[in-house]
This record gives C-alpha cells, sequence and structure tokens, in this order.
C-alpha cells in the first residue's frame, strides 16, 4: 500500500511540471520509500507518496527521491488514516516537521 499527500497549488490552481528523473537502480524496493506522484510520463508536479511496503509495480513509472530514515513509528501512523478508493486519505495530513539529508539515496549510487 502507499499513501499520496500534496505539497499545494501554486496558488493559479494549475500545475507546474517536471521531468521524470527515473533510475533503474533506485526501486520502490522497502518500506518508507518517498517518490513522487505523476500524472503520466514528464507529468510530475507537487504531489508525493510513502510506501508502506515494497511496491515493484511502481518501479519505472514513479521517481523515488529519499526514503525515511528515522521516525518509522510516524509511518506507523500514516498508515492507519483512512483513506478513498485512490488511497487518498480522507482527511488532510501536515508534515510539520522534516530532516532532508543531503544526499538520501546515495548508497543505491
Amino acid at each position: 500500500a502507499v499513501v499520496s499527500t500534496q505539497s499545494g497549488h501554486y496558488g493559479r490552481g494549475e500545475s507546474r511540471y517536471f521531468p521524470d528523473e527515473i533510475h533503474e537502480g533506485i526501486k520502490h524496493s522497502k518500506r518508507g520509500m518517498v517518490s513522487m506522484a505523476n500524472s503520466g510520463p514528464n507529468k510530475n508536479s507537487s504531489q508525493f507518496f510513502f510506501t508502506y511496503a515494497e511496491q515493484v509495480n511502481l518501479d519505472g513509472k514513479f521517481t523515488v527521491f529519499g526514503h525515511v530514515i528515522s521516525g518509522l513509528e510516524v509511518l506507523d501512523d500514516l498508515e492507519k488514516v483512512p483513506v478513498d478508493e485512490k488511497l487518498k486519505p480522507i482527511t488532510d495530513i501536515k508534515i510539520r516537521r522534516a530532516t532532508i539529508h543531503a544526499n538520501p539515496i546515495a548508497e543505491w549510487g
């Protein structure tokens, strides 16, 4: 399962897309992977998702850009949040604080 979250709009109700950065060696291989959501090839925007388990069906379709390395108990709590038929949380979830390391996926190089 995955959970999707939206980081917001650009203020004009429009999306600004950017290209995929999919790397063959970086997979949705475990719990806590962080990936860009998209609406098709090269249609990345301001949404991302966390995986709750390995999701090989997502490989090659979504850009992995990090993984959770601490605070997995928060991921446990997120997994319990009710979601709709598209796996989006029914209630808003806000990330109030995060620590971003310089290169969280360097070990996969």
